[in-house]
């Protein structure tokens, strides 16, 4: 598999930058994986789609801030820097995704 198979257009307008205030008011894309439709909902909607025997997994673990933005010394160009993991903590290595 390569990294740029998820590569994909991403509207500006559509990446939120902050979270909702009232988290319940998040949007929640649902895919019906029977008729392949895509609905567009809020995730206090989410109980609607639960059967009987689903479990519902509540994960309070904290990500570290993994993106850094910078520019390119020569062009100016912005560039987004990805930390995916630490590779040596020692001489503090990473494994990195770097756009463009």
């Amino acid at each position: 598999m390569k990294t740029s198979d998820f590569n994909f257009d991403l509207p500006a307008e559509l990446l939120a930058e902050h979270p909702s205030e009232h988290r319940d008011e998040a949007r929640l894309m649902v895919l019906d994986r029977k008729t392949q439709t895509i609905e567009h909902k809020l995730f206090k909607d989410v109980v609607d789609y639960f059967e009987e025997d689903d479990l519902f997994i509540f994960n309070n673990t904290k990500v570290f801030p993994a993106r850094l933005y910078g520019n390119k010394e020569k062009t100016g160009a912005k560039i987004e820097v990805f930390l995916l993991r630490e590779l040596d903590k020692e001489t503090r290595v990473w494994d990195v995704l770097v756009d463009p």
